[in-house]
């Protein structure tokens, strides 16, 4: 795998999850993560467009639901962070960011 560095995403809550970047076509392990698709709007700097979460990382990129709002707002890269098995763990996190960033994909 490519990873092309890290990046840290924070959280309404003020806590800080570290994500790697990589570019969409990049294949991952099967473990469960929480994801980040962003749009990178100069070198080293993106926007999240849309976070969620899954129990399969591997899978979870073949016809996502939000792939057509996602390539329309200019999607380029995925930022991963593997978690834990527990779902509750997961949806927390992705909560927590979304409710600070707010991504235009996520609705």
């Amino acid at each position: 795998m490519a990873d092309l560095g890290a990046i840290k995403w924070d959280g309404q809550s003020g806590k800080e999850y570290e994500y790697h970047i990589y570019t969409l076509d990049e294949t991952h392990k099967a473990i469960p993560a929480n994801y980040v698709f962003v749009k990178q709007t100069e070198p080293k700097r993106y926007r999240p467009l849309y976070v969620g979460e899954t129990n399969n990382i591997s899978e979870r990129f073949e016809n996502h639901e939000k792939w057509p709002d996602l390539k329309k707002n200019g999607v380029t890269h995925v930022c991963t962070h593997e978690s834990s098995s527990d779902k509750k763990v997961r949806t927390n996190e992705e909560s927590d960011i979304i409710a600070k960033w707010k991504p235009v994909c996520n609705d």
